[in-house]
This record gives C-alpha cells, sequence and structure tokens, in this order.
C-alpha cells in the first residue's frame, strides 16, 4: 500500500499504477479510492497512468492508529 504523508503526520493512502498520460481519480464523501478500481482498469488498459487518493478521513485509521478528522483538509 502505498501512503503520503502530511504535514501534521497523517497518511494518505493513494494507488498509483501504470505509465503514460495520467488521470487522477478524486472522490468525495463517503467513498475512497477503491471505489475508482473499475474506472482505473479500464484506462490503464487503454494506456494511461491512473492515480486514486483517498481524502482524510476515508480509511478507518491514520497511521497512528486514532481516526482523522475528515473536516481537517487543509493540507
Amino acid at each position: 500500500m502505498s501512503f503520503i504523508k502530511t504535514k501534521d503526520g497523517i497518511e494518505i493512502f493513494y494507488k498509483d499504477w501504470g505509465a503514460g498520460q495520467p488521470i487522477v481519480f478524486s472522490h468525495g464523501w463517503p467513498l475512497s479510492a477503491d471505489d475508482w478500481d473499475t474506472q482505473m482498469m479500464f484506462f490503464l488498459n487503454k494506456g494511461y497512468r491512473v492515480i486514486a487518493h483517498d481524502r482524510r478521513g476515508a480509511r478507518p485509521l491514520d497511521a497512528d492508529g486514532y481516526r482523522s478528522r475528515y473536516g481537517s483538509l487543509r493540507n
């Protein structure tokens, strides 16, 4: 699993598959990056690089085992 760490230490999950011109998938509440899998596979098979990220709070726990605050999206 791939994560990026924000300035305040929260780890946010992301998927980055393939090569080529990138397409970024961004979900809204209450979904997660997993909800884009079907669309990501379609474009991956067409030769695109596909990237999907979770928003804060989309995964049950952050790296420290605490629920991150979904409303804190400024980083």
